[in-house]
């Protein structure tokens, strides 16, 4: 009895199920129009390499190539100095390896373009070092504050707060994560030290971030970090500040980025470009020499 049961429930269920998709769902669909499969989303970072590989998305490189001439900052006694760059080759299709090149080479953490990290400085020293810092944060949109008017005229230009609310004026507030750039056009002079470093009276003189400048990113707006083309992120007389070197001390202190020795500014746009500096995951690393590059639409 079940047994007879079951197969006329199956087969009522049969007929109504032929009923609805000889009968029902043609109406239906007269009724609706067309019947279409669900829609597959857009892939975001296929369309990214699509408008690169077409053009339409320009990769511009924002680092200075290393070499035994790149300049390297120069602390005064008694504290020590960081080495500069140095190849050693291994072998270079030789008896040494005869189908192969390849070389070691040695260096400080900051020399040539490089990345500042939070531990660099005592103000963020229980902060992230390199190894320690989330990848998303390195990825972020470009704010370029050009100065380059400004460091005609004073070669120690020290980029201030009203020098950002300025920028904001002329281009809205300065987008959530960003790396606010400063454009000095002080890269021109990397290829040789003496100009680079611009030692005059005794003193070093180039442009850069302060102490207000750093104050505002990290308390009134929320930065990833500041860069800028000179050999460190604060402007000379950060030196004799109070404190020392005060960008270097809020920025980290507040477990922000530094990127020093940047080029090609004048390439980026205002505004609208994204920024890629990904250091070296080195163990407990104050810092890294980094390729820094910026995705923009091509204009």
């Amino acid at each position: 009895m079940v047994a007879t049961l079951s197969q006329e429930v199956v087969m009522s269920r049969m007929a109504g199920d032929r009923v609805f998709s000889v009968l029902i769902l043609p109406l239906l669909v007269a009724a609706c129009g067309t019947v279409h499969a669900p829609a597959t989303p857009p892939d975001p970072l296929a369309a990214v390499a699509d408008a690169i590989a077409s053009g339409a998305v320009e990769v511009i490189d924002l680092t200075l190539t290393l070499n035994a001439k790149t300049p390297v900052i120069q602390l005064p006694p008694p504290f020590a100095n960081s080495p500069g760059y140095e190849a050693h080759l291994i072998s270079r299709f030789d008896e040494k390896g005869p189908a192969w090149y390849w070389n070691s080479f040695s260096m400080g953490e900051h020399v040539g373009t490089h990345f500042d990290a939070p531990c660099h400085w005592v103000s963020g020293k229980d902060g992230p070092c390199v190894d320690a810092i989330e990848p998303a944060r390195f990825i972020g949109p470009v704010a370029v504050v050009d100065v380059t008017a400004d460091v005609r005229t004073k070669a120690d230009f020290v980029c201030t707060k009203e020098t950002l609310l300025n920028w904001e004026k002329q281009n809205g507030r300065i987008p959530a994560r960003a790396w606010v750039l400063l454009r000095t056009g002080w890269s021109a002079r990397a290829a040789d030290a003496a100009t680079y470093l611009n030692v005059v009276d005794g003193r070093p003189r180039y442009p850069g971030f302060g102490k207000e400048s750093a104050e505002f990113l990290t308390q009134e707006r929320d930065v990833l970090g500041v860069g800028t083309e000179a050999i460190g992120t604060d402007a000379s007389s950060g030196a004799t500040a109070d404190p020392p070197f005060p960008n270097h001390f809020v920025m980290h202190g507040a477990s922000k980025f530094g990127l020093a020795s940047l080029t090609n500014l004048d390439r980026v746009q205002t505004t609208g470009a994204l920024l890629i500096a990904t250091p070296l995951k080195i163990e407990r690393g104050s810092g890294s020499p980094v390729r820094v590059i910026a995705l923009q639409p091509r204009s």
